[in-house]
């Protein structure tokens, strides 16, 4: 995990031993424990897109999923799933 609003060191798939450049970008929160300004950034290839998004949405975090782009990179907060 890097501080929040620094630009993540690489912008490969944040799924477990992936290393494919990633695509997409999924912004999320854990209600229970995250107040809504507390929002986590993880990044995925096209393979692991809809299975991060599954993994969220299952748990009925609040989610967002937009295509990652050079300016949206630099605002994340990039953790490994």
């Amino acid at each position: 995990m890097i501080g929040f609003g620094a630009a993540p060191e690489t912008t490969s798939c944040s799924r477990a031993g992936c290393r494919e450049s990633a695509l997409w970008r999924l912004d999320w929160r854990n209600p229970r424990i995250h107040t809504e300004e507390r929002v986590k950034t993880w990044l995925a290839c096209a393979e692991h897109v809809d299975f991060l998004r599954d993994f969220l949405s299952t748990r009925d975090f609040p989610l967002r999923v937009s295509p990652l782009t050079p300016t949206n990179v630099d605002s994340s907060e990039s953790e490994h799933a």
